[in-house]
């Protein structure tokens, strides 16, 4: 049976990239919401939940860090940040964020694992912050590609100054989580960079 208006020989209508960027971006700054309402209605007992340097049970908080925040204000800062970049990055495709993401988590919350000071939890999404922001200035460069350079450039002007994050002196911050965040960044460039275009040859036969 067939209805009005159908054609069944034309594929579905896709969703704009521009839209599903958004969709996606601001779906991840509402969950990490969801997570400190939860984490206040429990007196914020999840924030213990961070890495803790050198500490083997603090190894699992590489995997949750990232989600955890020191309270409203501490989220807040992080949020336009991550919807912007977050953004930028999603424009190339979900799996392309997903790639990069996990690239800076686990670079991140292994590089506080190892030279956090000890008897200290790490939390807060500024680890991913600092990742994709390197990622979106570096990619340009690696990929040789006009347009990533002009985005990476616009991203440096707007957010570059909050590199000097990456170099410790402020009680209470996680600087290397800024650090190595930034570096699973700059990893995740290099790696998803495209290959070089080898020379075709061609041989009259």
């Amino acid at each position: 049976m067939s209805y009005p208006g159908q054609d069944y020989g034309q594929p579905a209508r896709q969703r704009s990239p521009w839209w599903t960027a958004a969709l996606w971006s601001g779906g991840f700054v509402a969950l990490l919401f969801a997570i400190e309402a939860v984490d206040t209605v429990l007196g914020n007992q999840l924030d213990y939940q961070g890495v803790k340097p050198r500490d083997q049970d603090g190894l699992v908080g590489i995997l949750f860090a990232p989600l955890l925040h020191g309270g409203w204000g501490h989220l807040l800062a992080n949020a336009g940040p991550l919807l912007v970049l977050g953004f930028l990055i999603l424009l190339s495709g979900v799996l392309r964020w997903a790639m990069v993401t996990m690239v800076v988590w686990v670079v991140g919350g292994v590089g506080i694992w190892v030279t956090g000071a000890p008897n200290s939890v790490h939390i807060g999404a500024s680890i991913l912050v600092f990742g994709w922001l390197v990622y979106l200035i570096l990619r340009g460069i690696f990929s040789r590609r006009l347009g990533q350079i002009a985005v990476g450039l616009v991203v440096l002007v707007l957010y570059g100054g909050a590199l000097w994050g990456v170099l410790p002196g402020q009680a209470g911050v996680s600087w290397e989580g800024h650090l190595f965040g930034a570096i699973g960044g700059g990893l995740a460039a290099w790696w998803l960079a495209p290959e070089p275009h080898r020379r075709r040859t061609s041989s009259a036969r």
